[in-house]
């Protein structure tokens, strides 16, 4: 062997190491990096009984009045995609987190960081498509802020926006109502929002257009609380997929998950793209989905509600809360057999919100 000292300075790892002094494209991939920055980090910094709920919203009280309150960055590249734009995303996703709340979304904020040199266009086109979003949301921008970096201090448009909405009465959806014997439902296809980021991103080409499912699902959860009030939790499946909803829900109520891998919508196309490009679709992005747990009794109706919207027409029962392996997610493969389905490190797609 040789005396030769190695230079290992130029090294890199794949999987960024747990224990490290600075920040890596993982914590903010909605995995386990991203909640480890969360719980060990931010929240002992901050504190508070709304914070420590981390949820997708945080459920207020202000005034005897239940609201639902979120905030959300979003820094996708390519800034226009097949099915949408950052503006979209923008209005939309901060809408549905406050949909998983139980709430209807009625103001939001928007701040718009800008790098300098930007195509004036492309700004405008950005805005135009956040306020037909909003337009289609039934939200209103009512305030906002805009900054503008040195160019290449940025990527082109950050977008930052806040939410605010009322929960109704008897809505009361936290992870920590699950019980075993919950039906799981997916309402739709997954993997589209990370596949069509990655195809344009990367100049890829996988035989058919694949478009993301950017969508307010506002709509699609009135539609299943009109059933019930008491539907348990629900999730969108953005950063992580839905694995990453599924593990965070398994976690925080106790209970384990069983899914049954043939029952999950993967469109073809996703699963052809994941296929060539060694990915899983459980933890491929989505921002127009999401994954609900509802009692036994109540599953048949909610799934025929959904079915009945558009955003739900392929909403599918994938699977349970049970009493084994509790905080664990498993899925039954088509070979018979089982896989632990864990909560990813990062994420296979940065940047795709």
């Amino acid at each position: 062997m040789s005396d030769t000292a190695l230079d290992i300075t130029g090294w890199t790892c794949p999987a960024p190491l747990r224990d490290h002094p600075r920040v890596v494209m993982g914590h903010g991939g909605g995995g386990a990096l991203s909640a480890e920055l969360v719980q060990h980090l931010f929240a002992p910094a901050f504190g508070g009984e709304a914070l420590a709920q981390l949820g997708d919203s945080a459920a207020i009280s202000l005034g005897g009045v239940r609201l639902a309150f979120s905030t959300d960055s979003y820094v996708v590249r390519p800034l226009f995609f097949p099915g949408g734009t950052i503006g979209d995303l923008a209005v939309n996703g901060t809408v549905n987190d406050l949909a998983m709340s139980g709430a209807r979304a009625a103001y939001l904020s928007c701040g718009f960081i800008l790098e300098e040199g930007v195509e004036m266009s492309a700004v405008a086109r950005v805005a135009e498509a956040m306020g037909a979003a909003a337009r289609a949301a039934g939200v209103e921008v009512a305030t906002g802020d805009t900054k503008v970096v040195e160019v290449g201090h940025g990527d082109g448009v950050y977008i930052n926006t806040a939410g605010i909405g009322i929960i109704p009465d008897g809505v009361d959806l936290r992870p920590q109502r699950v019980v075993p014997g919950d039906v799981v439902i997916v309402s739709g296809e997954i993997g589209l929002h990370g596949v069509a980021i990655m195809s344009v991103r990367e100049g890829l080409q996988f035989g058919v257009d694949i478009e993301s499912d950017c969508a307010a699902l506002g709509g699609l959860v009135q539609s299943m609380l009109a059933v019930t009030p008491d539907l348990h939790v629900l999730r969108d499946p953005t950063r992580g997929g839905l694995a990453a909803a599924l593990n965070e829900i398994a976690a925080a109520s106790g209970t384990g998950v069983v899914i049954t891998e043939s029952r999950v919508p993967v469109p073809p196309a996703v699963a052809n793209a994941c296929s060539i490009l060694g990915l899983d679709p459980l933890y491929v992005a989505n921002e127009g989905k999401l994954v609900a747990f509802v009692p036994r009794e109540h599953a048949d109706a909610v799934l025929d509600a959904m079915r009945a919207h558009p955003l739900g027409r392929h909403a599918t029962v994938i699977g349970e809360a049970v009493d084994a392996h509790p905080g664990m997610v498993v899925s039954r493969t088509a070979l018979g057999g089982t896989r632990v389905v864990d909560l990813p490190l990062g994420e296979q797609l940065p940047r795709i919100c």
